[in-house]
């Protein structure tokens, strides 16, 4: 009886050791395939898991490239708000009873300047921005600074100035 059945067959004569080893090799074969089956079912999870780590990722760098440009657009807006600010006329430089107009988006504003500052302005030597609802008046110097971080905030900037060419 210690005999396996393999054993048996051989010895009774209904096998040859031919078929007996094939029958071992495919067994063996089976039992290697059955392993690799176990196995992929955890690359599948593995695989899973690593697609799942790759959005967390990519989701990752989304939000910090969206935090990095709201971070850049609030440091430049307080860059312009503070050029604004040290370098701004203040009222008594620049009231007087002369009026200048000049468009912001559909409507037409007018300030009251001084001559001075008003032929500084169209000859490009003054800009007016806004800042805060309000109108300023910056020199070109720190109007071309505020231009590169956010040219929406000027409203008037003659660079270069008129042309005599036109008239």
């Amino acid at each position: 009886m210690g005999d396996s059945l393999r054993d048996q067959l051989l010895k009774a004569g209904l096998v040859n050791k031919k078929q007996v080893k094939k029958v071992k090799h495919e067994q063996r074969i089976t039992k290697h395939k059955k392993k690799g089956k176990k196995s992929s079912p955890e690359s599948k999870e593995s695989s899973i898991a690593r697609e799942e780590r790759l959005a967390y990722e990519e989701r990752n760098r989304e939000l910090n490239k969206k935090r990095n440009e709201e971070r850049k657009r609030r440091e430049n807006a307080a860059q312009v708000r503070q050029l604004i600010l040290t370098n701004r006329l203040t009222l008594e430089e620049r009231d007087d009873d002369e009026p200048y107009n000049f468009v912001v988006g559909r409507r037409i504003k007018k300030l009251f300047l001084s001559e001075k500052i008003i032929k500084q302005l169209t000859s490009g030597q003054l800009a007016i921005v806004k800042l805060e609802g309000k109108f300023e008046i910056v020199p070109a110097d720190a109007a071309k600074q505020i231009l590169e971080r956010n040219p929406k905030t000027i409203l008037v900037f003659n660079e270069g100035g008129p042309d005599k060419e036109e008239y």
